[in-house]
C-alpha cells in the first residue's frame, strides 16, 4: 500500500474499545484517539499510540463531552467552565501519554456532539480554541468546512484541516444527518466509495436530497465503529490503486 499517493489524508476515530484498531491502522494517514471523555482510558490510549507509531500514522487527540454512557453523542447541559476543565484534563492526560512514548500530537479533533455543537456555537468554539492555544500551539485542529470554529481558528492563526466524512450522509446546508435518523451512517462500501470519489474528484458532496454542495477538504474520516470500516478502506485503496 502507498498511502502517500492518495490526495487526501484518511483519518479514523480509534481507541474506542473496539477490536479492529490494529486492522484499520495500516490504511490510515492519521488517527484520532479517544481521551477518556466518551471512551478510552490510560491503557487504550497507550496501546493506540503504540500502534500509530508502528504504522507511522499521525497521532491526534479525540476529546469529547465527559459522557461515557452516551458515547459523547448527545449534547450535554454543562457549564463552559466545567467543560473546559474536562477538556483540559482529557488533553493533559493524552499529552503526557504521548510524551511518554517519545512522539508528538499532530492534531486535535473533537468528538460527536461536541464536534457538531462547537462548529456553530460562538462561546463553545471560543473556549475550545483557548484550550488549544494554551496547551497545543502548532497542532492542527480538524474542523468541518465552512464552520464557525474553523473561521475563528483561522482568525487566531491556529492551523486547521477541513474534514469531511466518507461514511456519513449530509444535509443540503452542509451539516451531517443526525444519528437519530436511519440514513445517518453509510455502511455499504460501494456507496461510501461513490461519496469519496465525489469529494476527491469533483470537490463536491452529494446530499441526501440528491443535490451537491461544493467543499474544500484536507482530510476524510472513516469511523472505526462502522461495521464495514475495513472493507470500506480496502475498497477506497483498490479504486485509487494505492
Amino acid at each position: 500500500m502507498n498511502r502517500q499517493n492518495f490526495p487526501f489524508d484518511i483519518n479514523c476515530d480509534l481507541g474506542e474499545g473496539l477490536s479492529n484498531d490494529e486492522l484499520l491502522m495500516p490504511y490510515l494517514e492519521s488517527c484520532n484517539i479517544a481521551c477518556g471523555g466518551h471512551a478510552g482510558n490510560d491503557q487504550t490510549i497507550k496501546e493506540t499510540i503504540r500502534l500509530a507509531k508502528k504504522h507511522q500514522v499521525k497521532i491526534g487527540a479525540h476529546p469529547s463531552y465527559p459522557d461515557l454512557p452516551n458515547f459523547g453523542r448527545l449534547k450535554m447541559d454543562i457549564t463552559l467552565e466545567l467543560l473546559k476543565r474536562s477538556l483540559s484534563s482529557q488533553l493533559t492526560l493524552f499529552q503526557n501519554l504521548v510524551k511518554a512514548q517519545n512522539t508528538k500530537i499532530h492534531h486535535i479533533k473533537l468528538h460527536g456532539a461536541l464536534y457538531n455543537f462547537s462548529a456553530a456555537d460562538l462561546l463553545t468554539a471560543s473556549m475550545i480554541l483557548d484550550v488549544v492555544e494554551d496547551q497545543f500551539t502548532g497542532s492542527n485542529l480538524y474542523c468541518p468546512p465552512k464552520s464557525l470554529i474553523l473561521q475563528l481558528a483561522e482568525e487566531r492563526g491556529i492551523p486547521i484541516k477541513r474534514e469531511v466524512f466518507a461514511d456519513r450522509n449530509y444535509n443540503d446546508d452542509g451539516s451531517l444527518v443526525s444519528r437519530t435518523e436511519s440514513n445517518a451512517v453509510i455502511t455499504d462500501p460501494d456507496k461510501v466509495l461513490e461519496h469519496v470519489k465525489s469529494m476527491v474528484e469533483q470537490a463536491k458532496i452529494r446530499t441526501v436530497t440528491g443535490n451537491t454542495i461544493s467543499v474544500q477538504a484536507d482530510t476524510i474520516c472513516i469511523h472505526g465503529d462502522n461495521p464495514n470500516a475495513l472493507e470500506i478502506l480496502k475498497n477506497i485503496y483498490k479504486y485509487f490503486n494505492l
